[in-house]
């Protein structure tokens, strides 16, 4: 009986939760602001503007800020579904613990800290990457290369072992938990269970979340058939020999990019 009650409330709020991130990601999209989703124009006009004008420092906090905001809600709507395997068992794990709320939030937490440090990678590089391309004549003239690199590298990582290694230890939610949850420190214990899970989780997928890059971040049809493929690599029976015929299509995707620009 107690079980059946954990589970009337961990489903209705982890879909209301992974909902609500869906519908803000959607509304911001098609609002006035939906600019300042996509990484681009964050300073060149509207209220983004006026304060970064203000502010000082402006022009790297708000959109630092900004950008966290959107990857957290990317977060949420794609990666959090990913992981609802993990979420559930620890939730049957801690289901006689008065402190169980508490401890799931915290190993939300946990693991979506660990996909924001990627993504302050990830965006530190794209900045990076775009600086160098305006300096550079060829590359502002051959804009596709980024692109069609990004697709062969996240092409080529679906062969790596690192790909296998990670996506084994996300594929196997309760000897995970058994591995690192000790109980003993439960608040910390719940964190860093969240936090390592997120690593492998990046691990795992990294190299897919950087097509978002490619494809837009703000566009949401890309957002869910990505979070989809990650869900199924991760969670589906056969989702495993998944990743190797995926690879197979970024890197053709990526040859037919050079080939329609060389040919």
């Amino acid at each position: 009986m107690r079980a059946l009650r954990t589970q009337s409330w961990f489903v209705p709020i982890t879909a209301g939760l992974i909902a609500t991130a869906w519908i803000a990601l959607f509304l911001w999209d098609q609002s006035p602001y939906g600019r300042y989703l996509d990484h681009g124009r964050w300073t060149e006009l509207g209220f983004a503007a006026a304060i970064c004008r203000v502010l000082p420092g402006g022009d790297v906090l708000l959109p630092g800020l900004l950008y966290a905001g959107g990857w957290l809600l990317m977060l949420v709507a794609m990666m959090l579904p990913t992981t609802l395997p993990l979420l559930q068992r620890f939730d049957r794990l801690a289901a006689a613990r008065g402190d169980r709320i508490e401890l799931m939030a915290l190993l939300i937490a946990g693991y979506l800290l660990a996909w924001l440090g990627f993504g302050v990678a990830a965006h530190l590089l794209d900045a990076g990457l775009h600086a160098i391309v305006q300096r550079s004549d060829w590359l502002t003239s051959n804009a596709w290369v980024p692109g069609a690199s990004v697709l062969a590298i996240a092409g080529l990582f679906q062969f790596s072992r690192l790909k296998y290694h990670c996506l084994d230890k996300c594929r196997t939610p309760l000897s995970f938990i058994i591995q690192h949850w000790r109980g003993v420190t439960p608040r910390l214990d719940a964190f860093s269970l969240g936090a390592h899970h997120g690593v492998y989780c990046v691990g795992c997928c990294w190299a897919i979340m950087l097509l978002m890059f490619v494809v837009g971040s703000a566009n949401i049809a890309w957002m869910l058939v990505l979070g989809a493929v990650m869900g199924i690599e991760k969670n589906a029976a056969w989702g495993r020999k998944l990743s190797q015929p995926l690879g197979l299509v970024l890197i053709a995707g990526a040859a037919l990019v050079v080939g329609g620009h060389l040919a």
